[in-house]
């Protein structure tokens, strides 16, 4: 237990080195090693504390050492005079990508789960986003660090701390990527879609606004009496239908604003009660009778969504209901 109560007064100089241009010097390995350091600290918090206050031992606050490495890899993302190859190294490891191996941890630690990565990774975004401007980190991380780990901790970080500052900048970066947008609302489950879709009104708009999209891609196959998707990267009708299951299950006000959705977009196709003339309408039946109360009827009072359908059946482009005024 000493030598690792020594090993918190040595990290401590290297959280004071990570601040200053003599981060200069350090390389992808220097990179690596105090972050694995930093780690295997976090994960050692809970002996070192039950020591401590066993010994009642004086020394640096053990309450503030159980985030270091979310302070260390702050400090290291901000610092300029962290050389390029560093910064790549630092960017694998704190964003891993799907290929990436897991680092070995230290003797005598578990390795972190992957909720508690991610958990990390969020509070290292959001530490980031209240230290500085938030556009040109963002874009830089967009650029550079693996693209679905990134929007996996950035979808975390909205979660976390939806009211905060620091998620209303990163939610504005979203929403004015258009790329980044839609490959969150691609890659990330239904279910936490539907998640960030609850706590960001204006997330459910434009993940409403994607899904819409979509529909409009998919094609009625008459022989096979089936949706199909009209190219093979697009959305496939399965996993459309299942996003809208996921919204239609949630609590209001996110399932109402789905259904309302469907129920126009269904209207302005017709609402007819015949299978392949109307992917709304298909979805709608899909979902089950107790979806929506006016799925197949007449449409929905004006002030619900103010755009047309795609009745995708019929030849030619098909007509996006994107630009729709979706509920508050």
């Amino acid at each position: 237990m000493e030598s690792l109560l020594q090993q918190l007064e040595r990290f401590s100089e290297v959280l004071a080195v990570s601040r200053t241009a003599a981060v200069s010097a350090w390389g992808p390995a220097a990179v690596r090693r105090a972050v694995q350091w930093a780690r295997y600290l976090r994960r050692a918090h809970g002996r070192l504390r039950a020591a401590l206050e066993g010994r009642r031992r004086a020394g640096p606050r053990l309450g503030a050492w159980g985030g270091r490495d979310v302070v260390l890899s702050a400090r290291l993302l901000g610092n300029r005079a962290l050389g390029a190859a560093a910064h790549r190294c630092l960017l694998r490891l704190l964003f891993p990508g799907p290929a990436a191996p897991a680092p070995a941890p230290p003797p005598r630690c578990r390795p972190a789960s992957p909720d508690a990565a991610l958990r990390t990774q969020a509070e290292l975004l959001l530490r980031r986003l209240r230290d500085g401007p938030a556009g040109g980190l963002l874009d830089g991380l967009w650029a550079r660090a693996p693209r679905a780990a990134f929007l996996r901790a950035a979808a975390a970080a909205l979660l976390l701390d939806p009211a905060g500052p620091a998620p209303g900048e990163l939610l504005r970066w979203l929403l004015g990527r258009a790329d980044a947008l839609a490959a969150l609302c691609r890659d990330l489950p239904a279910a936490r879609l539907a998640a960030l879709a609850a706590r960001h009104p204006a997330l459910r708009r434009a993940y409403l606004r994607q899904l819409a999209r979509w529909g409009c891609r998919l094609r009625y196959d008459l022989p096979s009496g089936r949706w199909e998707a009209a190219e093979p990267a697009h959305v496939s009708w399965a996993e459309l239908r299942g996003r809208f299951l996921s919204l239609a299950r949630a609590p209001p006000p996110l399932k109402d604003a789905a259904l309302a959705a469907l129920e126009a977009w269904s209207a302005r196709d017709g609402a007819f009660r015949v299978r392949g003339l109307s992917v709304w309408t298909d979805l709608l039946l899909a979902l089950g009778p107790g979806a929506g109360t006016d799925s197949l009827g007449a449409a929905p009072s004006s002030g619900v969504l103010g755009a047309g359908g795609c009745r995708l059946a019929r030849p030619g482009p098909a007509r996006s209901p994107e630009h729709a005024h979706f509920p508050k």
